[in-house]
């Protein structure tokens, strides 16, 4: 398999993993006994595979990862049923004492077991893999052998631990929906993570393409059961009761629809260059009437068919997009002044950093981690006034995001050359030539722990903050310290430091003893545990001194997760 190296047993990734996902299942009450369970199963059965990934020669050499990275196996399988399981302590904890949102709670519950059965579902097609491989590398009473039945006997314990959770909480007719529709996300997430994986070569790890993927079918596949809930309200009684109590404002609503558009916007493109080219005999169309068919498809998917589907799932009463901008002008003085401020920090950061990345002899590294400093100056101070719009605020840049990285892909005039050009100068060695990942994982990991904790549940006021701490101040702390005056090192072929993973921990932990009294302000209700909190500090420090995959997409989550707890 290219890009992953034979690592020993313990390795420190693997170690901390394990850690994060025992401190989970060790937090969760007796009501969510089987959830704890069945991910302690996934992640010995994940662990199993990783070990057999990367002892083969040939099982998954049909892939081409992230040079330089492990397989990630472990961390990708794990990382989002275990923070789906600790919004789920998390709710059973506010429940426990308000009496009230056990739709919501509902709704978590059917998503855990979602996206635990997706990453399920990629752990046996590489299961498959390794058995097709077999011969050429494993004998049968060899070590691997051994690996490979502990992996059968955990995923045989899993379904069983599934079966039971399923046969105690659900009505006798729902539990085959319950059963296809798992059975449909783990063969959709196995499909997409081939076609990732395929297409994109060089630009990931097989973890990370687990965990967009897995990701992926979780937030789509809500859209689809969200389309079949609203179908069989109008036609029979509804089949999909089971998955459709989940709190969907309009913001979720338009960024849900508007990401799913802009993603289907290249497919959509692609046809019609076939169909053009079909028509005037020609491989290639000359570069207007390449603009013009991408504009044309943009706005057709993004202003048309997508907000007809926000309206017929959720009756906006307007066009979405109009209630946007109706949304963006309620509070004009407020979220227009953030705007402004907004637009000025980018743009001054922007033409600074980027004049510095052509004139000055400073490492791209420490350039790149000076955005991390932007997203905090940007994030916090609408994170604690301007929670909603920050909502929507994230939706719209990562929007923006996407849109200019298929411009630069796809080279449409008059931007894309431009967008190449400035995005190169802020690439590292986990940027391919094919995809610049780097600003979307910052971006996400920002955005997602906020989304998350979006609602009316939330008891831990730094859940939110989980990614601008840990990526923000964390991350950029550890980077500059490391850098400049680390020496002693985790590993010998590694580059992170003592000194750094140190100072980043430390920053963290006194970027939260500064928030905790702002918060509180601000109106927020403190229940975070001083020493709960250490945990969760500690052990994503952790993860990024240890993990060779991208700490951008893994530690918010991870950080997050914990600090539901």
């Amino acid at each position: 398999m290219a890009g992953g190296a034979h690592r020993e047993l313990c390795s420190g990734e693997r170690a901390v993993v394990l850690l994060f996902v025992f401190r989970v299942a060790l937090s969760v009450p007796s009501s969510l006994f089987l959830h704890a369970s069945a991910l302690c199963l996934l992640s010995l059965a994940a662990l199993f595979v990783e070990i057999s990934v990367e002892k083969s020669n040939s099982a998954l050499q049909r892939f081409k990862t992230r040079p330089g990275a492990s397989s990630g196996i472990l961390l990708g399988a794990t990382t989002l049923p275990s923070v789906m399981l600790s919004q789920l302590i998390q709710m059973s904890r506010v429940l426990s004492v308000h009496q009230n949102g056990a739709g919501e709670l509902a709704y978590l519950d059917m998503q855990y077991w979602t996206v635990s059965a997706s990453c399920l579902g990629v752990l046996l097609f590489f299961l498959y893999l390794l058995a097709t491989s077999r011969k050429s590398w494993c004998s049968p009473f060899s070590q691997c052998s051994r690996e490979l039945s502990f992996t059968y006997l955990c995923i045989l314990l899993y379904m069983v631990n599934c079966y039971f959770g399923f046969t105690l909480k659900t009505d006798g007719s729902w539990f085959g929906s319950k059963v296809l529709y798992l059975i449909f996300h783990g063969a959709a997430t196995a499909l997409l993570i081939q076609h990732i994986l395929w297409k994109f070569p060089s630009c990931a790890s097989i973890g990370e393409a687990l965990l967009v993927s897995s990701g992926m079918v979780l937030y789509f596949g809500d859209m689809l059961a969200r389309t079949l809930t609203k179908l069989s309200m109008l036609l029979v009684p509804s089949k999909f009761n089971f998955i459709s109590h989940g709190t969907h404002t309009e913001i979720a609503t338009v960024i849900q629809g508007e990401l799913l558009g802009l993603l289907l916007v290249p497919i959509f493109l692609k046809l019609t260059l076939e169909i053009w080219g079909y028509v005037r005999n020609t491989s290639t169309p000359p570069k207007i009437e390449m603009t013009a068919l991408f504009y044309t498809s943009t706005i057709m998917v993004s202003v048309f068919l997508m907000p007809a589907w926000m309206n017929f799932v959720h009756n906006f009463g307007v066009h979405p997009l109009l209630w946007v901008l109706n949304f963006v002008f309620t509070s004009p003085l407020e979220r227009l002044a953030l705007c402004s401020y907004w637009i000025c920090v980018i743009c001054i950061s922007v033409l600074r950093f980027y004049k510095i990345s052509k004139q000055s002899k400073t490492e791209r590294i420490l350039l790149r981690k000076y955005y991390h400093l932007v997203a905090v100056l940007m994030f916090v101070p609408a994170l604690i006034f301007q929670s909603s719009f920050l909502d929507l605020a994230f939706g719209a840049a990562l929007m923006v995001f996407l849109l200019l990285e298929i411009i630069r892909v796809w080279q449409i005039w008059p931007l894309g050359k431009m967008v190449h050009q400035f995005m190169n100068a802020f690439t590292d060695h986990r940027d391919s030539e094919i995809l610049i990942v780097s600003h979307f994982s910052l971006l996400l990991g920002c955005a997602l722990p906020k989304w998350m904790s979006s609602g009316l549940f939330n008891d831990r006021p730094l859940a939110p903050f989980a990614g601008i701490l840990s990526l923000g101040i964390g991350d950029t702390m550890a980077s500059m310290v490391g850098y400049k005056y680390g020496v002693l090192r985790w590993s010998k072929a590694g580059k992170k430091t003592i000194e750094g993973t140190a100072a980043g921990i430390t920053s963290v932990w006194v970027a939260c003893y500064i928030l905790l009294p702002l918060l509180a302000s601000s109106g927020y209700i403190l229940s975070q545990h001083w020493g709960s909190l250490l945990i969760a500090v500690t052990l994503s420090g952790l993860l990024e001194a240890y993990t060779a995959q991208l700490d951008n997409a893994f530690i918010p989550l991870v950080f997050y997760s914990l600090l539901c707890l």
